[in-house]
């Protein structure tokens, strides 16, 4: 939310958090000139963030560079562009980049202060261990009263792995000190869209690591996936060494679905005609991945928000600096979309006193508006969306996520929305084609349903309605290729009108 936030103002090159011991996060942002920096300063000071309030000042370059001075005997570390790392100590020299995915683990409540040691001096001796760029984040203070807190480590898969096998010794060796007599297996945290891809088909993947591991490894059931949280546990019993074999087995299998997904989403990109994606402002530059914007709240939250895209889930972890795109772009022309939603689902969409979907309009850059329900039985409400193709995706793409993470439809169900663009008259037949042809080529390239009504009256303005039905990708390929069309008819009449010449002027 906040990497959104920032964005909208700038191009950020730093996000750098320089406390670390207190319930108000400090944060230093720069930005690539002084107006973009005052211009976030003057539109974000006061500004309320999920019921929060933000304190925005100026900080004058020499006192920034005192802190972050400041900061660097403290081993602290920031990933910037790239995710290089800009501080740490001196034997941390390697300039792998780290995996886009993280490794998440779920660790007792009661060993958290131990792999934190005593003012976060075991992670600091862990980071310089590893030899790599290198973050780890306790969320000690989320789930207050949880038996168990989750751990984040963001790294190369080399250094993931070290990590993780020093947080298991840290572990059983305070087990002993405590007297701790029960069994501490490793437990990981994974998507629930990459666990199928774990297993295997009739269990073969997770059998072979078992027997080349020599653990014993099981997986929650569905039954146990959350509201705001699509995360399975993975649990794995054995002794320090077979664990860390199994996480690097594991998370080797796990990182391997999260890239054929991205390639996947890669090759299908160039459909999306008449769409800037790189100005979305969503994709990493290095991985291409859209990752959701604003959720549930944070203490709910795992560190990348959930977000449906294409039917994947996609990453981003909150904690660390991904540089956005640069926001330069063409301007695109605005356009308009009724997007009709499960009348039951109006007020998650809305949120508390309409917090979610205000910043869901700023997130986007567009008017989003709910009209009024037509019966008071109705089963679906229009949402009325205005803005450039870009903030068309954003909105619609949110829209369609939080649907599906509020559980509006099955678990197993895809979310398949109806959206009407209105179209004028004279180029409803272009959309059709000749016999059915440009439709039925359109539903079969896009996926969706693609109906222009018959015998339909013109509006006012002389339009009427395409409908459109299906997922989310689908939808946005078909209206991205409707638009296509209608850019090519105003154009040909343009042309026509060029050839004609003005209208000769009569003499008296």
């Amino acid at each position: 939310v906040l990497d959104s936030l920032l964005g909208q103002y700038g191009v950020v090159e730093s996000c750098e958090q320089v406390n670390t011991d207190s319930e108000t996060a400090v944060v230093n942002v720069t930005y690539s000139s002084k107006d973009q920096a005052r211009q976030a300063l003057d539109k974000l000071n006061g500004f309320q963030l999920e019921n929060f309030t933000l304190k925005v000042a100026y900080i004058p370059d020499e006192m920034a560079s005192q802190q972050n001075a400041s900061q660097q005997p403290r081993g602290r570390r920031g990933f910037g562009q790239r995710g290089s790392s800009r501080q740490g100590s001196p034997g941390s020299v390697s300039k792998q980049k780290p995996c886009d995915l993280p490794l998440r683990l779920l660790v007792p409540t009661q060993f958290v202060g131990a792999i934190i040691g005593k003012e976060g001096a075991t992670i600091r001796n862990i980071t310089k261990q590893t030899q790599s760029n290198l973050r780890i984040d306790v969320h000690r203070k989320e789930n207050a009263g949880a038996a168990e807190k989750s751990i984040t480590i963001l790294s190369t898969p080399e250094g993931t792995s070290a990590a993780c096998k020093s947080i298991l010794e840290i572990m059983h060796k305070e087990a002993q000190d405590i007297k701790f007599t029960e069994e501490l297996p490793l437990k990981i945290l994974a998507h629930n869209n990459f666990v199928g891809r774990l297993i295997g088909k009739e269990g073969r993947n997770l059998k072979k690591i078992e027997q080349d591991t020599d653990t014993k490894i099981t997986i929650s059931p569905l039954q146990e996936l959350t509201l705001y949280n699509p995360e399975r546990t993975i649990t794995v019993k054995g002794s320090v060494e077979t664990c860390a074999k199994a996480e690097e087995e594991i998370m080797k299998k796990i990182r391997e679905s999260y890239e054929n997904d991205i390639a996947s989403m890669n090759l299908q990109a160039h459909l999306i005609p008449g769409l800037n994606l790189n100005a979305l402002g969503l994709f990493p530059p290095t991985s291409g991945m859209p990752p959701p914007t604003s959720g549930p709240p944070a203490a709910m939250t795992p560190p990348y928000p959930q977000f449906e895209i294409f039917g994947i889930y996609f990453y981003k972890l909150c904690h660390y600096r991904i540089p956005p795109f640069p926001r330069h772009r063409v301007q695109s022309e605005t356009e308009t979309v009724h997007l009709f939603i499960p009348a039951l689902s109006v007020g998650a969409i809305i949120g508390k006193q309409g917090q979610h979907i205000k910043q869901l309009s700023r997130f986007a850059g567009a008017s989003i508006k709910i009209a009024p329900a037509e019966a008071p039985d109705a089963k679906v409400r229009m949402v009325i969306i205005t803005g450039p193709p870009e903030a068309q995706f954003k909105a619609q793409g949110r829209i369609y996520g939080k649907i599906k993470e509020e559980n509006f439809v099955s678990p197993k169900e895809e979310v398949k929305l109806e959206a009407h663009i209105r179209v004028p008259s004279f180029a409803a037949g272009r959309v059709i084609g000749k016999g059915g042809k440009t439709v039925n080529e359109l539903q079969n390239l896009s996926s969706a349903e693609v109906v222009v009504p018959r015998d339909q009256t013109p509006d006012e303005n002389d339009q009427v309605v395409v409908k459109i039905t299906g997922h989310f990708y689908a939808c946005q390929v078909a209206q991205r290729k409707i638009q296509e069309i209608l850019t090519q008819v105003k154009q040909h009449q343009q042309q026509r009108a060029l050839q004609s010449g003005p209208p000769q002027s009569r003499r008296k």
